[in-house]
Protein backbone atom coordinates (compact mmCIF):
# COMPACT_ATOMS: atom_id res chain seq x y z
CA UNK A 1 0.00 0.00 0.00
CA UNK A 2 1.23 3.40 -0.80
CA UNK A 3 0.47 6.33 0.95
CA UNK A 4 -1.26 10.11 -0.20
CA UNK A 5 1.57 12.23 0.90
CA UNK A 6 -1.47 15.11 -0.54
CA UNK A 7 -4.34 13.88 1.47
CA UNK A 8 -2.45 13.21 4.82
CA UNK A 9 -0.68 16.70 5.53
CA UNK A 10 -1.06 16.59 10.00
CA UNK A 11 0.28 12.56 9.67
CA UNK A 12 3.14 13.30 7.31
CA UNK A 13 4.26 16.41 9.61
CA UNK A 14 4.06 14.40 12.67
CA UNK A 15 6.02 11.59 11.11
CA UNK A 16 8.65 14.08 9.37
CA UNK A 17 9.01 15.49 13.25
CA UNK A 18 9.36 11.87 14.87
CA UNK A 19 11.91 10.81 12.13
CA UNK A 20 13.87 13.72 12.79
CA UNK A 21 13.40 13.45 17.05
CA UNK A 22 14.40 10.02 16.24
CA UNK A 23 17.79 11.19 14.48
CA UNK A 24 18.42 13.48 16.52
CA UNK A 25 17.65 11.74 19.86
CA UNK A 26 15.69 14.68 21.10
CA UNK A 27 12.97 17.00 20.35
CA UNK A 28 14.11 18.63 16.92
CA UNK A 29 11.07 22.00 17.72
CA UNK A 30 9.37 22.98 15.40
CA UNK A 31 9.84 21.85 11.37
CA UNK A 32 7.95 23.72 8.09
CA UNK A 33 6.92 22.78 5.10
CA UNK A 34 8.77 24.03 2.29
CA UNK A 35 8.20 23.97 -1.66
CA UNK A 36 9.53 21.07 -3.65
CA UNK A 37 8.71 19.56 -7.15
CA UNK A 38 8.65 15.68 -6.56
CA UNK A 39 8.74 15.78 -2.17
CA UNK A 40 7.20 16.40 0.98
CA UNK A 41 9.85 18.27 2.67
CA UNK A 42 10.18 19.82 6.07
CA UNK A 43 12.92 21.89 7.92
CA UNK A 44 13.61 22.26 11.17
CA UNK A 45 16.31 23.99 13.24
CA UNK A 46 19.02 21.02 12.82
CA UNK A 47 17.21 18.57 10.90
CA UNK A 48 15.94 18.07 7.29
CA UNK A 49 13.37 15.75 6.45
CA UNK A 50 12.53 14.34 2.95
CA UNK A 51 9.66 12.17 2.38
CA UNK A 52 8.54 10.34 -0.90
CA UNK A 53 5.50 7.86 -1.31
CA UNK A 54 7.13 4.64 -1.77
CA UNK A 55 5.26 3.85 -5.40
CA UNK A 56 7.21 6.78 -6.62
CA UNK A 57 9.97 7.01 -7.82
CA UNK A 58 13.06 5.72 -6.41
CA UNK A 59 15.71 8.90 -6.53
CA UNK A 60 15.48 8.87 -3.01
CA UNK A 61 17.31 5.54 -2.71
CA UNK A 62 19.83 6.38 -4.78
CA UNK A 63 20.95 9.65 -2.90
CA UNK A 64 20.95 7.90 0.41
CA UNK A 65 23.17 5.33 -1.09
CA UNK A 66 25.53 7.59 -1.81
CA UNK A 67 25.21 10.24 0.89
CA UNK A 68 27.67 8.50 3.47
CA UNK A 69 30.27 8.16 0.41
CA UNK A 70 30.20 11.32 -0.74
CA UNK A 71 33.74 13.89 -0.42
CA UNK A 72 33.23 15.16 3.29
CA UNK A 73 31.93 18.17 3.24
CA UNK A 74 30.25 18.43 -0.40
CA UNK A 75 26.43 17.66 0.69
CA UNK A 76 24.40 17.85 4.16
CA UNK A 77 25.05 15.10 6.42
CA UNK A 78 22.46 11.75 6.15
CA UNK A 79 21.59 11.10 9.78
CA UNK A 80 18.54 8.47 8.91
CA UNK A 81 16.60 6.80 6.18
CA UNK A 82 14.80 4.16 5.55
CA UNK A 83 10.80 3.65 5.17
CA UNK A 84 7.63 4.86 7.36
CA UNK A 85 4.45 3.58 7.69
CA UNK A 86 1.45 6.13 7.91
CA UNK A 87 -2.12 5.22 8.36
CA UNK A 88 -2.12 5.28 4.43
CA UNK A 89 0.76 3.31 3.46
CA UNK A 90 4.45 3.47 3.22
CA UNK A 91 6.82 6.47 2.61
CA UNK A 92 10.56 6.35 1.98
CA UNK A 93 12.37 9.47 3.63
CA UNK A 94 15.69 10.75 4.22
CA UNK A 95 16.21 12.42 7.24
CA UNK A 96 19.75 15.21 6.73
CA UNK A 97 21.86 17.61 9.14
CA UNK A 98 20.67 20.88 8.12
CA UNK A 99 23.11 22.84 6.71
CA UNK A 100 23.18 26.80 7.36
CA UNK A 101 22.49 28.79 4.07
CA UNK A 102 19.49 29.33 1.51
CA UNK A 103 19.54 28.56 -2.14
CA UNK A 104 20.65 31.56 -4.48
CA UNK A 105 17.54 30.09 -6.84
CA UNK A 106 17.43 29.67 -10.42
CA UNK A 107 18.42 32.53 -12.28
CA UNK A 108 20.12 33.98 -8.85
CA UNK A 109 17.39 36.00 -8.19
CA UNK A 110 18.84 39.32 -6.20
CA UNK A 111 22.04 38.02 -7.12
CA UNK A 112 24.57 41.15 -7.62
CA UNK A 113 27.20 40.49 -10.07
CA UNK A 114 30.36 40.62 -7.03
CA UNK A 115 28.48 37.73 -5.78
CA UNK A 116 27.51 35.53 -8.40
CA UNK A 117 30.98 35.14 -9.41
CA UNK A 118 32.51 34.44 -5.59
CA UNK A 119 29.23 31.70 -5.98
CA UNK A 120 30.45 30.26 -8.68
CA UNK A 121 34.15 29.90 -7.72
CA UNK A 122 33.03 28.25 -5.07
CA UNK A 123 30.63 25.92 -6.81
CA UNK A 124 32.82 25.09 -9.46
CA UNK A 125 35.59 24.34 -6.87
CA UNK A 126 33.17 21.98 -4.70
CA UNK A 127 31.73 20.05 -8.59
CA UNK A 128 35.75 19.77 -9.10
CA UNK A 129 35.82 17.60 -5.36
CA UNK A 130 32.81 15.66 -7.09
CA UNK A 131 34.78 15.04 -10.70
CA UNK A 132 37.79 13.98 -8.92
CA UNK A 133 36.67 11.59 -6.62
CA UNK A 134 36.87 7.98 -7.45
CA UNK A 135 34.03 5.63 -6.15
CA UNK A 136 34.28 2.80 -4.58
CA UNK A 137 32.09 -0.30 -3.90
CA UNK A 138 28.36 0.09 -3.05
CA UNK A 139 28.91 4.19 -4.66
CA UNK A 140 30.25 2.82 -7.61
CA UNK A 141 27.92 0.44 -8.16
CA UNK A 142 24.69 2.90 -7.41
CA UNK A 143 26.38 5.68 -9.99
CA UNK A 144 26.74 2.72 -12.90
CA UNK A 145 23.07 2.32 -12.16
CA UNK A 146 21.77 5.50 -14.73
CA UNK A 147 18.78 6.78 -14.72
CA UNK A 148 16.56 8.09 -17.84
CA UNK A 149 18.39 11.46 -17.31
CA UNK A 150 17.39 13.09 -20.80
CA UNK A 151 20.56 14.23 -21.01
CA UNK A 152 23.64 14.17 -23.35
CA UNK A 153 24.59 10.39 -24.59
CA UNK A 154 26.14 10.72 -27.91
CA UNK A 155 25.70 11.90 -31.65
CA UNK A 156 22.92 9.25 -32.81
CA UNK A 157 20.97 9.19 -29.51
CA UNK A 158 20.06 12.83 -29.61
CA UNK A 159 19.55 13.00 -33.76
CA UNK A 160 16.96 10.03 -32.53
CA UNK A 161 15.54 11.98 -29.49
CA UNK A 162 14.73 14.85 -32.32
CA UNK A 163 12.90 12.79 -34.30
CA UNK A 164 11.33 11.17 -31.54
CA UNK A 165 9.65 14.96 -30.68
CA UNK A 166 8.97 15.48 -34.39
CA UNK A 167 6.73 12.06 -34.39
CA UNK A 168 5.33 12.92 -31.37
CA UNK A 169 4.38 16.45 -32.58
CA UNK A 170 0.98 15.43 -33.95
CA UNK A 171 -0.40 19.03 -33.80
CA UNK A 172 2.26 21.16 -34.81
CA UNK A 173 3.32 22.44 -31.21
CA UNK A 174 7.11 23.21 -32.45
CA UNK A 175 7.29 25.10 -35.17
CA UNK A 176 9.61 23.44 -38.14
CA UNK A 177 12.13 25.58 -37.54
CA UNK A 178 12.96 24.87 -34.19
CA UNK A 179 13.08 21.24 -35.31
CA UNK A 180 15.41 22.06 -37.82
CA UNK A 181 17.78 23.77 -35.34
CA UNK A 182 17.88 21.27 -32.75
CA UNK A 183 18.73 18.70 -35.72
CA UNK A 184 21.77 21.53 -36.64
CA UNK A 185 22.65 21.13 -33.20
CA UNK A 186 22.86 17.26 -33.25
CA UNK A 187 24.39 17.00 -36.17
CA UNK A 188 27.47 18.88 -34.81
CA UNK A 189 27.28 17.40 -31.75
CA UNK A 190 30.86 14.66 -30.66
CA UNK A 191 30.00 11.28 -31.73
CA UNK A 192 29.71 10.15 -27.48
CA UNK A 193 29.86 11.81 -24.20
CA UNK A 194 31.95 10.25 -21.83
CA UNK A 195 31.32 8.61 -18.98
CA UNK A 196 34.35 8.76 -16.48
CA UNK A 197 33.50 10.84 -13.40
CA UNK A 198 31.47 11.32 -10.86
CA UNK A 199 29.01 14.47 -11.53
CA UNK A 200 26.01 15.13 -9.92
CA UNK A 201 23.55 16.55 -12.76
CA UNK A 202 21.33 18.58 -11.93
CA UNK A 203 23.51 21.11 -9.85
CA UNK A 204 21.28 24.52 -10.98
CA UNK A 205 21.00 27.03 -8.16
CA UNK A 206 18.00 25.84 -6.05
CA UNK A 207 19.84 22.50 -4.98
CA UNK A 208 23.06 24.36 -3.78
CA UNK A 209 23.12 26.69 -0.25
CA UNK A 210 25.08 29.52 0.29
CA UNK A 211 25.64 32.42 3.19
CA UNK A 212 26.76 35.52 2.09
CA UNK A 213 29.51 34.57 -0.73
CA UNK A 214 30.08 31.63 -0.06
CA UNK A 215 28.82 28.22 -0.49
CA UNK A 216 27.79 25.61 2.12
CA UNK A 217 26.53 22.71 0.06
CA UNK A 218 25.31 21.20 -2.79
CA UNK A 219 21.97 19.09 -2.40
CA UNK A 220 19.84 16.18 -4.35
CA UNK A 221 21.93 13.73 -5.66
CA UNK A 222 19.36 12.00 -7.03
CA UNK A 223 20.43 12.41 -10.53
CA UNK A 224 24.14 11.17 -9.78
CA UNK A 225 25.97 9.17 -12.23
CA UNK A 226 28.86 8.65 -14.20
CA UNK A 227 29.23 11.26 -16.86
CA UNK A 228 31.95 14.48 -17.85
CA UNK A 229 31.87 17.80 -15.99
CA UNK A 230 29.98 19.54 -18.79
CA UNK A 231 26.85 17.79 -17.69
CA UNK A 232 27.30 19.85 -14.44
CA UNK A 233 28.65 23.13 -15.79
CA UNK A 234 25.66 23.84 -18.45
CA UNK A 235 23.32 23.59 -14.91
CA UNK A 236 25.31 25.57 -13.11
CA UNK A 237 25.66 28.57 -15.90
CA UNK A 238 22.04 27.67 -17.92
CA UNK A 239 20.30 28.64 -14.52
CA UNK A 240 22.03 31.85 -13.42
CA UNK A 241 19.98 34.32 -15.18
CA UNK A 242 21.42 37.69 -16.00
CA UNK A 243 25.03 35.86 -14.60
CA UNK A 244 25.56 33.24 -17.34
CA UNK A 245 28.79 35.40 -18.84
CA UNK A 246 30.13 35.43 -15.49
CA UNK A 247 30.06 31.81 -14.55
CA UNK A 248 30.79 30.91 -18.10
CA UNK A 249 34.04 32.82 -17.25
CA UNK A 250 34.55 31.55 -13.99
CA UNK A 251 34.13 27.94 -15.76
CA UNK A 252 36.37 28.23 -18.44
CA UNK A 253 39.30 30.01 -16.11
CA UNK A 254 38.73 27.46 -13.22
CA UNK A 255 38.68 24.46 -15.45
CA UNK A 256 41.03 25.29 -18.42
CA UNK A 257 38.59 24.74 -20.73
CA UNK A 258 38.43 26.64 -24.23
CA UNK A 259 35.13 29.08 -24.22
CA UNK A 260 34.23 27.98 -27.31
CA UNK A 261 34.42 24.38 -26.29
CA UNK A 262 32.64 25.05 -23.23
CA UNK A 263 29.72 26.77 -24.98
CA UNK A 264 29.35 24.72 -27.87
CA UNK A 265 28.95 21.61 -25.11
CA UNK A 266 26.36 23.50 -23.26
CA UNK A 267 24.88 24.31 -26.16
CA UNK A 268 24.66 20.26 -26.79
CA UNK A 269 23.38 19.35 -23.37
CA UNK A 270 20.70 22.01 -23.26
CA UNK A 271 19.04 20.82 -26.65
CA UNK A 272 19.40 16.82 -24.76
CA UNK A 273 17.26 18.24 -22.44
CA UNK A 274 14.51 19.81 -24.48
CA UNK A 275 14.28 17.56 -27.05
CA UNK A 276 13.42 14.77 -24.07
CA UNK A 277 11.10 17.09 -22.17
CA UNK A 278 9.31 18.53 -24.87
CA UNK A 279 9.55 14.68 -26.16
CA UNK A 280 7.66 13.62 -22.53
CA UNK A 281 5.45 16.70 -22.61
CA UNK A 282 3.28 16.09 -25.95
CA UNK A 283 3.26 12.07 -24.72
CA UNK A 284 0.90 13.03 -22.18
CA UNK A 285 -1.17 16.02 -22.71
CA UNK A 286 -2.80 17.54 -20.29
CA UNK A 287 -1.09 16.85 -17.51
CA UNK A 288 2.49 18.65 -18.67
CA UNK A 289 0.98 21.42 -21.05
CA UNK A 290 3.00 24.16 -18.64
CA UNK A 291 6.02 22.28 -18.69
CA UNK A 292 5.75 22.02 -22.69
CA UNK A 293 5.14 26.30 -22.67
CA UNK A 294 8.21 26.30 -20.50
CA UNK A 295 10.14 24.60 -22.97
CA UNK A 296 9.04 25.43 -25.90
CA UNK A 297 10.13 29.21 -24.85
CA UNK A 298 14.04 27.68 -23.54
CA UNK A 299 13.64 26.17 -27.29
CA UNK A 300 13.42 29.54 -29.15
CA UNK A 301 16.20 31.41 -26.92
CA UNK A 302 18.27 27.81 -27.76
CA UNK A 303 17.81 28.32 -31.42
CA UNK A 304 16.67 31.53 -32.48
CA UNK A 305 18.34 33.38 -30.29
CA UNK A 306 21.20 31.38 -30.19
CA UNK A 307 22.09 31.11 -26.06
CA UNK A 308 24.87 30.07 -26.10
CA UNK A 309 26.57 32.66 -28.48
CA UNK A 310 25.00 35.74 -27.75
CA UNK A 311 27.85 36.66 -24.89
CA UNK A 312 31.48 37.40 -25.54
CA UNK A 313 31.87 35.05 -28.46
CA UNK A 314 28.81 36.35 -30.51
Amino acid sequence: MTADLSRAHAAVHDAARAMAAAALGRDPGPMAAVESSSHQVYVGADAVVKLIDSASHTRLDRETALAPHLPAGLTAPLLDSGVHRLETGEVRYACYARVPGTAPGMGMPGVDAATARALAEEAVERLGRLHRWVPAGPADRTLREVPDHGGFTGRAALLADVEGLAAADRNGTVPPRLLDGLRTIAEHAPPHARTDVPVHADCHWDNWLARGRSVTALLDFEWARFGEPLDDWFFLARFSGPHAETVLDVIARATGTPPEALRAGCEVREASHLAADLRYALEHPGAHEGMAADRLRSLEELVVGRYWWRGGLA
